[in-house]
């Protein structure tokens, strides 16, 4: 396989396998105008197998959002086939507006004008709470949060 070298945009690495096309989708990056590659299972030494999203072009990012999917993620800025910046994800303490509270009590499922924000509690399980119900989630799995109580 033969991906060309990225001359100025962005190399997404370290995405947990699995994980890259939901991040492609969520970037837009499966409509975009410019090239972007995807590219699954990876070789990895530090984890078996990973996905890496390649992007020919400067792009704008949340990185709490990417940092919440994944936080092994790292994000290279290229400029004139050279890396000129890396930036290391880590889980956010804040999020917003990235995943909905699954607590049908939570004013956040009625008033759809509330944004739905999440608390970092514990940095080390990945634990969030909602800030208007306390309902508890991990992060992880693709973005996909697990309700672990109400």
């Amino acid at each position: 396989m033969n991906v060309d070298t990225i001359k100025n945009g962005l190399v997404i690495d370290h995405i947990r396998a699995g994980c890259g096309w939901r991040i492609f989708q969520w970037l837009g990056l499966d409509k975009a105008p410019f090239t972007a590659a995807l590219i699954m299972n990876v070789p990895s030494r530090k984890t078996g197998k990973k996905d890496i999203i390649k992007v020919d072009n400067i792009i704008d990012i949340d990185f709490s959002v990417l940092g919440f999917i994944d936080p092994n993620i790292c994000v290279n800025i290229i400029k004139d086939e050279t890396i000129v910046r890396k930036i290391n994800m880590e889980l956010p303490t804040r999020v917003q507006n990235v995943f909905h509270c699954k607590n049908p009590r939570c004013i956040t499922a009625t008033e759809h004008y509330v944004p739905s924000t999440f608390l970092l509690v514990d940095k080390e399980k990945g634990l969030y709470r909602c800030e208007y119900c306390d309902a508890l989630y991990i992060a992880g799995e693709g973005g996909n949060p697990v309700e672990t109580r109400t």
